[in-house]
C-alpha cells in the first residue's frame, strides 16, 4: 500500500471509530443513587454524558436504582445491578461505593462524593487506585471540622462547644469520630460532643441532645440520612435554636451555612470518567480527582431567626447569600 493509500485508510478508520462511539453498539451504565433521585444532579450527570456522546436511549442504556432512603437496600440493589452486566456501575456515597465494590471485582465502577475513600478502603491511593474503581473524592488536604469551627465562631463569637451529628454506620464517620474529632478537640480547646442518628427518628432525638448539652452550636456531618431529610434536619435546627453549618447545598434553603465541594462539579467531572472506561480506559489508570470548586452558601434569613449578625468579612468570602 502506497503511503498517501495508507494516510487515507487511517483517516477513515479513526472517523469510523469517532462516528461509532456516537453512533455504534448501545453501552450499558448502572447508576445507585444513595436518595430518592436528586433531579438537578442527576441531570448534571447526563449532561456530561451528552457532551461527551453518549445519550441516554440512543447509544447508552442507564439502569437507574434507588436505595429511596432505606439504606439497608444498598447491597440487594447492587448486586441486582451486577446480575444487569453494565459496562460500568456509578456511584455517588460512600456507602454506595462500599456496597458496589462488594458486589462486583471486575465491573468498572466510578464513585462520586466519597470524602477519604483510601481511609475505608475502596482504593489503594488516590494517584494509584488499583483494581475496579476509581472516582472522585471530596476530601481536600488540611482540617475539615477545624476549619468549620472556624465558620461557626465567626457567627457566634465566643463559642466553644459544637456538637457533631453523626451517622455510626456510615464508614467516613466512624472513623472521623474516632480520629478526627478528638484531634481537633484537643488542638483547638473545645467540646466536640457526638450525637447520633441512624434513623429519621433518631434525628429529633439527636437534636434534642445536642439542645440538652447547651451546645453552642452544630456540625451536621453529610450522609444518605442527612441528606435525604435535610428539610427536616433544617428545621430541627431551627426548633433547638442551633446555629448550624452543613456540607451541601440542599442545605441551604433553610439552614444557616452551607460549606463544602461543588457536587455539581465533582458530577459534571464524573462523565468524563466513564466517557474514558467506556471507550477502553482501566479505572486503575484513572486517578482519584479530589474537588476543585468549593461553595459557601449563607442564609441571612436563618441568621436573623437565629438572632446572629453575619460579619462582614465572612459575607465578602460567600459564593452565595440568601436574603
Amino acid at each position: 500500500m502506497k503511503r498517501r493509500e495508507f494516510i487515507a485508510a487511517t483517516a477513515a478508520l479513526l472517523v469510523s471509530h469517532r462516528h461509532s462511539w456516537a453512533q455504534g453498539t448501545l453501552r450499558r451504565v448502572g447508576y445507585l443513587d444513595p436518595v430518592i433521585k436528586n433531579l438537578p444532579l442527576f441531570k448534571v450527570w447526563l449532561d456530561s454524558l451528552r457532551d461527551h456522546g453518549w445519550i441516554e436511549g440512543k447509544n447508552l442504556i442507564i439502569d437507574y436504582r434507588s436505595v429511596e432512603g432505606h439504606a439497608e437496600r444498598l447491597p440487594a440493589l447492587a448486586a441486582e445491578l451486577v446480575a444487569l452486566k453494565p459496562d460500568l456501575i456509578v456511584g455517588p456515597s460512600p456507602q454506595v461505593a462500599v456496597a458496589l465494590k462488594s458486589a462486583t471485582a471486575t465491573i468498572p465502577i466510578v464513585f462520586v462524593a466519597v470524602f477519604d475513600p483510601v481511609a475505608i478502603g475502596l482504593v489503594q491511593s488516590l494517584s494509584r487506585p488499583g483494581g475496579n474503581i476509581t472516582g472522585f473524592a471530596t476530601y481536600a488536604p488540611g482540617d475539615w471540622i477545624a476549619k468549620r469551627i472556624e465558620i461557626l465562631r465567626e457567627l457566634v463569637p465566643g463559642s466553644w462547644k459544637f456538637a457533631i451529628l453523626a451517622n455510626p454506620n456510615n464508614p467516613i464517620h466512624a472513623l472521623s469520630v474516632a480520629e478526627e474529632v478528638p484531634r481537633t478537640a484537643q488542638s483547638l480547646g473545645v467540646a466536640l460532643p457526638i450525637v447520633e442518628a441512624t434513623t429519621p427518628e433518631e434525628l429529633d432525638t439527636a437534636f434534642a441532645s445536642a439542645a440538652a448539652q447547651h451546645a453552642d452550636a452544630m456540625i451536621v456531618f453529610a450522609d444518605n440520612l442527612t441528606n435525604q431529610e435535610a428539610p427536616r434536619v433544617t428545621a430541627l435546627a431551627a426548633n433547638q435554636h442551633l446555629p448550624a453549618i452543613y456540607l451541601f447545598r440542599q442545605f441551604a434553603k433553610g439552614g444557616l451555612i452551607v460549606y463544602g465541594p461543588d457536587i455539581a462539579d465533582l458530577l459534571r467531572r464524573a462523565g468524563g470518567y466513564v466517557d474514558k472506561i467506556l471507550k477502553g480506559t482501566k479505572p486503575a489508570d484513572l486517578p482519584v480527582e479530589q474537588p476543585t470548586k468549593f461553595e459557601l452558601l449563607i442564609n441571612m434569613k436563618t441568621a436573623k431567626e437565629l438572632g446572629l449578625t453575619v460579619p462582614p468579612s465572612l459575607l465578602v468570602r460567600a459564593d452565595e447569600v440568601i436574603e
